[in-house]
């Protein structure tokens, strides 16, 4: 997909194959400041979604999942002070769709962490398995790992759980639960994390070792937080600032995760806001949005965070299809539709209210979606953030889908291809498009 004038993107319209390439990241100077690690779309790890019936069967997978992520994240904020137990993102669903390659322990064992910036706590599954899910990488052994300290049921990281318990050795126990019923609990330990496939370590990192580990949990070995609350890697490594880019969810390229880099010059900067209910959830001031050129209208404040800690907006690395609140998608649905009213229209599919059947058409063009943010920031999208294939027959549907509730989720379909920074010092989170 490229563009063709200022308010208009060409679609390929080839469902089965990734809409763009992406070169691999560009290399850097090492800087000991600088850490890294490498990026994989969830489709290039698991083999078994490769094997769906088709591609419709695999989408339905990926928005059932979507979904179960979205109602946990959702009811974790607007419960915001009724915690009875920690109701973090949806990776418990199954729903995490990138996975990073880290090291763990000493020596040295490589394996897959889905990543989750709606999450704090990082954690892996460890024998003895009480009850454990299959992961592509041998489970980790804390016995076999000279690094590897439990921490005591004293330490101010375990009081920073918010589910915690003593063992009878007095060595702190960690239970995260998820929207779906899923768990996992353990020993909560310190242990050494390493990046770029070896070249930096980092000790003393805490994290939960999982013996009982239940649900939809699937392929990774488990989830490295990067959330804003106190136990994130983030705020371990004591980072200002960390970004990612994910490439295309069909692709078997990779990109990078990478800490206290660089912003791109050419970033689009977006303030990062403050809900003084909850930490985790990375907020960002959008206002509005355009739609071929021309601003769309909505109500002044539907994405303002409450006195009560609702609404707003959170960037989320695990959410697929932004999610907006009804008074902002009809009136963006409306616009994109108006627009479009040259394309032959399919059923709604899944989620999706709007949908072409594009089977028999090479090339669409279709109308430029662009985010607005607070500061009079615009970044256009490309036509793949906006516009994807849903099955094998040629039908496509607008990337954007209503939520009842008062949070606004942008999700990862509208992050591809751009690199998403957080400056966790200057409180603010920039995107730099065609920087994987």
């Amino acid at each position: 997909m490229e563009q063709t004038r200022q308010v208009l993107h060409k679609v390929e319209t080839t469902p089965l194959l990734p809409t763009s390439s992406f070169s691999d990241h560009e290399n850097k100077s090492h800087q000991t400041q600088k850490l890294s690690f490498t990026l994989h779309p969830r489709s290039s790890i698991l083999s078994h979604e490769n094997n769906c019936e088709n591609y419709t069967s695999l989408t339905l997978a990926r928005l059932a999942r979507d979904s179960a992520r979205v109602n946990s994240i959702s009811l974790s904020v607007a419960k915001p002070h009724q915690f009875e137990s920690p109701l973090t993102s949806g990776a418990g669903q199954g729903s995490g769709e990138y996975f990073a390659r880290i090291g763990v322990g000493q020596p040295v064992k490589q394996t897959y962490f889905v990543i989750d910036t709606g999450s704090d706590i990082t954690w892996l599954q460890c024998n003895p398995c009480a009850d454990c899910y299959h992961q592509s990488d041998p489970i980790f052994d804390p016995s076999g790992s000279s690094t590897y300290k439990p921490l005591s049921c004293s330490s101010d990281r375990c009081a920073a759980l918010q589910i915690s318990a003593c063992s009878q050795a007095g060595t702190c126990l960690y239970q995260v639960s998820y929207g779906d019923g899923s768990s996992t609990s353990g020993d909560f330990a310190t242990e050494t994390v390493t990046f770029g496939g070896g070249t930096r370590s980092v000790p003393d990192i805490a994290l939960g070792c999982g013996h009982d580990n239940e649900g939809l949990f699937v392929g990774a070995a488990g989830l490295l937080g990067l959330g804003g609350g106190a136990l994130s890697l983030p705020s371990q490594i004591k980072a200002t600032s960390f970004s990612y880019c994910l490439v295309d969810r069909d692709s078997t390229s990779s990109s990078t995760l990478e800490f206290n880099s660089a912003q791109p010059a050419d970033s689009i900067l977006a303030p990062l806001l403050k809900n003084s209910a909850i930490n985790t959830y990375y907020y960002v001031g959008l206002t509005g949005f355009n739609v071929g050129g021309n601003d769309v209208a909505i109500p002044v404040g539907t994405f303002e965070i409450g006195n009560d800690g609702r609404g707003g907006v959170i960037v989320d690395s695990g959410t697929a299809v932004t999610r907006l609140r009804t008074e902002a998608y009809n009136p963006l649905r409306d616009a994109f539709r108006q627009m479009t009213q040259d394309l032959p229209s399919a059923s709604g599919f899944a989620l999706f209210d709007t949908c072409y059947d594009l089977s028999s058409i090479k090339r669409v063009k279709v109308p430029t979606v662009s985010l607005r943010f607070a500061g009079g920031k615009t970044l256009d999208l490309r036509g793949n953030n906006f516009l994807i294939p849903v099955s094998d027959a040629g039908i496509y549907c607008f990337a954007f889908a209503p939520t009842g509730g008062q949070l606004s989720i942008l999700g990862n379909i509208q992050q591809q291809g751009t690199r998403v920074s957080y400056n966790l010092a200057t409180k603010s989170v920039g995107f730099s498009p065609n920087k994987c």
